[in-house]
């Protein structure tokens, strides 16, 4: 699915303009992005929950050549699915 197609798919289910449902859209998107970059959680009921995580830091090891490496700790985000959202994919 494409933005476009979304954002038509959000229009015609609130009863709003595409121009409308597109700026909320983008307010939605950007206030996710300033949640994550204070690594705040966001919590979605009948979806899921999105979480920054910090990964510690780790050895690894080159496929190619074999010699061990030092992978830094970072941070990832990472997507819990709601029970309702896993029994609907099922």
């Amino acid at each position: 699915m494409t933005k476009a197609e979304l954002v038509s798919m959000i229009a015609k289910k609130a009863g709003i303009t595409k121009k409308e449902a597109d700026a909320a859209l983008k307010a939605f998107v950007e206030a996710i992005h300033e949640l994550f970059k204070k690594e705040e959680s966001l919590r979605i009921p009948h979806l899921g929950t999105f979480k920054v995580v910090v990964r510690k830091a780790r050895k690894g090891r080159n496929p190619r050549s074999g010699q061990v490496i030092e992978i830094p700790a970072r941070k990832v985000l990472t997507f819990k699915p709601a029970k309702e959202l896993v029994q609907e994919v099922k």
